[in-house]
């Protein structure tokens, strides 16, 4: 991925020693970052904005949000999440066991602010990336829907980039009471004390994250969405965000704007995410400095 006149991304490789590589249980779970510095020196920390991809994208997929935000004067990362990024292949845990992902977020964190003290901190993330910013924000999921997921006691809506996704997650780890078990682990509060704001677009799982815990969500929260968006619709995914979380506020990207115009090559507006990424950062110029 490369801003033209803003240079390329340093790219590295992390790796999460708390958690093992989904193909190979003997190493380190891996963390792919695209990480953009400031283009103009700063006293202070400068501000930093992680970016979550969409379900089986990738950060390097991630410019029309990357751009604003780096021309804006933040310092950037984005990250191709374990398992549901195409850069490595899919693994159906990157797609089902949706909170590994903000773990990322919050290991990357860690890994970063060991090299250097962090300014102030938000994330952005859209589809399934919008749950990861809001689950660093304090969303839980429901284990008990997860459960009735997984044994299919509620459809789960088919997944384009995996079909049979949920077959294969079966045949690696087969339903018993140890696995129902773990799924209470996924509730666990995922929060991350050095998030100061969030932004959503399009997001996804609303209809999987309780209302209880989008009520604890303290931070200023930013959401934007397609009103022709079938595969993340308002009111089975964005209106559990915007309803339940106290500090939520928003506004639909337009009428006609559905959920590919965000990263087709051929979009319907294509200059809703023009607008949209212009929206993040001025969010994140408000809510950060």
């Amino acid at each position: 991925m490369t801003i033209s006149g803003q240079g390329q991304p340093l790219i590295r490789v992390l790796h999460d020693e708390s958690r093992s590589d989904l193909r190979d249980p003997a190493s380190p779970r891996p963390v792919r970052v695209y990480l953009w510095e400031p283009s103009r020196a700063q006293a202070a920390p400068a501000p930093l904005v992680v970016v979550s991809h969409g379900t089986g994208g990738s950060g390097s997929d991630m410019e029309w949000l990357v751009r604003p935000l780096h021309e804006a004067g933040f310092r950037v990362v984005a990250l191709d999440h374990h398992g549901n990024n195409y850069v490595d292949g899919y693994e159906p845990e990157g797609f089902l066991h949706v909170w590994e992902r903000p773990r990322d977020v919050s290991f990357v964190l860690e890994a970063l602010a060991q090299e250097q003290p962090l300014g102030p901190v938000g994330v952005a993330g859209f589809s399934l990336g919008g749950y990861t910013a809001a689950a660093l924000a304090g969303a839980r999921v429901d284990p008990q829907i997860l459960w009735a997921v997984l044994t299919g006691t509620v459809p789960l809506p088919e997944i384009p980039e995996f079909p049979g996704a949920l077959e294969a997650l079966r045949k690696k780890h087969p339903l018993n009471e140890a696995s129902r078990r773990a799924l209470y682990a996924a509730a666990a509060d995922l929060s991350d004390p050095r998030v100061r704001a969030v932004f959503q677009v399009a997001p996804g799982v609303g209809a999987l994250v309780t209302p209880e815990s989008l009520a604890t969500v303290r931070v200023p929260v930013g959401i934007r969405w397609g009103g022709a968006d079938t595969v993340n619709p308002y009111e089975v995914d964005t209106r559990p965000y915007l309803e339940h979380i106290p500090t939520a506020s928003g506004c639909s990207a337009g009428p006609h704007v559905r959920h590919d115009d965000f990263f087709t090559p051929q979009p319907a507006d294509p200059a809703a995410r023009v607008r949209v990424g212009k929206e993040a950062a001025a969010f994140f110029q408000q809510h950060l400095g």
